[in-house]
């Protein structure tokens, strides 16, 4: 047997055969439609799951890599080695009076819908965005003026040893776009949002004032990895890119989006290498011409591909 084959079926063992894919495609499991392929592709259903498979990633010394639901993320053509884990299963959302708990693999999208649902308010800002509730902790996702470092109250996470602990949210050092989430190595398994008691009707007004800016703004109709660039200090990204002249530029299927200068978009079945090199490219024309860095926003992980 060979050591692939072992480790595939003690993912079985722990997990389900339902629930593990070999030599899987990761372009099917990201926004953005990029990505080769991973050796195993696990989706557990339980935090007891969880725990054991990245225990077993240690026992085996297999590299481990969490991918969420894939919307602020770019996997290189040569894919992952080792085990890729989603924790797109564990979607459970709980209402207990003016808080909120959601699993990791819940879409922070449905999380802002159960608010509106129980006439709690506090996560308008985040109908909008595609990304789950660990990948918002993980980049304190934010938009419209809201961060999710604005709304929450605790975390329950899965260190890298496997062990579950329960962090407060000054825990996590929440800023722009960052925390000390990846750093640590934690895994997130749910979070619970302390919000405010409001009217129906009123979120419901600003939700669909957020979605119409939104998909008036934005090129959805595109994979694309979201907003590519965070925000320079006393500028807005997609302004630079739009004064650069470099909307509608375009390497092999990605392109600048014609519609939001700060989207690139896979209008053409990109490669990874393709995308890759049209953030550096706009990354470079923006500073030539006004001197400002721009820092990526989004994730890129994974191999180059072979030659």
């Amino acid at each position: 047997m060979t050591r692939n084959q072992d480790i595939y079926n003690k993912l079985i063992e722990i997990t389900g055969q339902e629930n593990v894919l070999a030599d899987e495609p990761l372009k099917e499991h990201t926004y953005t439609r990029l990505g080769g392929k991973v050796d195993f592709y696990v989706t557990p259903e339980s935090y007891m799951e969880v725990q054991e498979i990245v225990r077993l990633a240690n026992e085996e010394a297999i590299k481990f890599t969490l991918l969420g639901n894939g919307s602020n993320l770019i996997v290189r053509d040569g894919g992952i080695r080792g085990i890729v884990m989603n924790l797109q299963k564990l979607s459970d959302i709980k209402t207990d009076g003016g808080s909120i708990t959601a699993q990791s693999g819940a879409r922070i999208i449905d999380v802002s819908r159960h608010g509106l649902k129980d006439k709690l308010t506090g996560l308008e800002f985040a109908c909008g965005i595609p990304g789950s509730v660990g990948g918002a902790l993980y980049m304190n996702a934010g938009a419209y003026g809201g961060e999710v470092k604005d709304v929450l109250r605790s975390t329950v996470v899965c260190t890298p040893e496997g062990e579950l602990l329960t962090l407060m949210a000054e825990e996590l050092a929440l800023d722009y776009r960052t925390s000390n989430i990846p750093d640590k190595g934690y895994i997130v398994l749910e979070a619970t949002f302390d919000l405010q008691q409001g009217e129906y009707e009123e979120i419901q007004a600003v939700m669909d004032d957020l979605t119409y800016k939104r998909e008036s703004k934005q090129p959805l109709e595109y994979p694309s990895c979201g907003s590519v660039f965070k925000r320079p200090p006393g500028y807005f990204a997609g302004k630079l890119i739009q004064d650069s002249e470099l909307q509608g530029k375009q390497i092999g299927g990605a392109q600048v989006s014609e519609k939001h200068a700060g989207f690139i978009v896979n209008i053409d079945g990109a490669t990874a290498n393709e995308y890759i090199s049209l953030i550096e490219y706009v990354q470079a024309i923006v500073k030539e011409k006004f001197g400002v860095h721009l820092e990526r926003e989004v994730r890129i992980i994974g191999e180059d591909a072979e030659v």
